[in-house]
C-alpha cells in the first residue's frame, strides 16, 4: 500500500508510539472509545440514520410544573 502513500507496519509502530507519548496509557480506552462513537455517528449520517427517528418514538409527557391558583374573594 505503499504506493498510495498509506502507512506501512513500521510507520503504523512510530505512530502508535508518538500517540502513547502524548495522551499516556490511561487515557488511551477512553480515546478509543470516542473515536469508535465518532464513527460510528459518521457511518449512521452518510447511511441517513438520523437521531430524530428515535425521537419520534417517545411521547410527550406532562411537565410536573404546579400552576398557581389564585384565590377568589
Amino acid at each position: 500500500m505503499a504506493a498510495f502513500g498509506l502507512p506501512g507496519g513500521m510507520e503504523w509502530v512510530i505512530i502508535l508510539a508518538v500517540v502513547l507519548l502524548l495522551f499516556g496509557p490511561s487515557r488511551l480506552p477512553k480515546l478509543g472509545k470516542s473515536l469508535g462513537k465518532t464513527m460510528k455517528a459518521i457511518r449512521d449520517g452518510v447511511d441517513g440514520k438520523l437521531e430524530d427517528e428515535d425521537e419520534e418514538e417517545v411521547e410527550e409527557k406532562p411537565s410536573k410544573k404546579k400552576v398557581a391558583v389564585e384565590d377568589e374573594e
